[in-house]
């Protein structure tokens, strides 16, 4: 089973920068995109055989989520609570036979970090969210989390101590996650592997540098992961400020 996720940072822009042409050529099972930026109704994005489930924010123009597959879920949420709405749109929940797959995009601290005590608040529920699906059965969690979790998960570690996305606390709650019984899957495969970036900067050569954060992530159930045949980076794939990130599974094992 083939999974991907991206953030396209505004689907709209992104189909004219050739997301279709790589949509086709990856031909996911299951197909994750966040910061979709628009609304119902904005655009008719034909994909053969998949069926397609939207969270939009009410915010126009701004963060939602999408998830493409070719499977039918159980049953899809868009929340974190049961039986309320999600009003930027940063998450959608499909439960599957398996396991839940859940697609986010994890709120930016904002670079004065106005923002960090809400993302932190964001961190606690999620964790105690996924906890409770992971008592149920495993979770495999998508998206930009807006984190660089290690030093070697971006370029310039030392300059950026304190940013946001490189803060030690949000950096903590990565690590308490990962700890409540959750595994990196790339990091999983490749411990040491540097210069693995999934974001840049839209500052003049600095994607041509590899001047890059890793902030977009699969990550997955521990008991899971004997699953993990493959997890990469399509790097090379432009479109977004993001890039595409992959996982595959031997879906044999149990």
């Amino acid at each position: 089973m083939k999974l991907v996720s991206w953030n396209v940072n505004g689907i709209r822009a992104c189909v004219k920068k050739g997301f279709l042409d790589y949509f086709k050529e990856v031909n996911a099972d299951i197909f994750c995109i966040q910061e979709t930026k628009l609304q119902e109704g904005q655009i008719d994005l034909e994909l053969p055989g998949y069926e397609q489930y939207w969270n939009y924010a009410e915010r126009k123009g701004y963060s939602g989520t999408a998830v493409f597959t070719k499977k039918k879920p159980l049953s899809v949420s868009y929340s974190l609570q049961e039986g309320e709405t999600e009003p930027e749109g940063r998450i959608i929940t499909c439960e599957f036979e398996r396991f839940y797959l859940v697609n986010v995009y994890t709120p930016n601290s904002k670079r004065d970090l106005s923002r960090l005590d809400e993302r932190l608040q964001w961190e606690d529920t999620l964790r105690d969210y996924l906890m409770e699906l992971d008592r149920t059965k495993p979770v495999i969690l998508c998206g930009d989390l807006n984190v660089a979790h290690k030093e070697i998960d971006l370029k310039n570690d030392r300059a950026n101590r304190g940013n946001s996305g490189f803060t030690d606390v949000e950096r903590g709650k990565m690590t308490l996650f990962l700890e409540s019984g959750f595994v990196d899957t790339f990091r999983y495969l490749y411990p040491d592997k540097d210069e693995s970036y999934t974001w840049w900067s839209y500052m003049s050569k600095v994607r041509e540098r590899n001047i890059g954060w890793r902030i977009d992530y699969f990550i997955m159930s521990e008991r899971m992961s004997v699953s993990i045949k493959d997890a990469d980076i399509h790097c090379t794939i432009l479109g977004s400020d993001h890039c595409p990130v992959y996982l595959e599974l031997d879906e044999t094992i149990n």
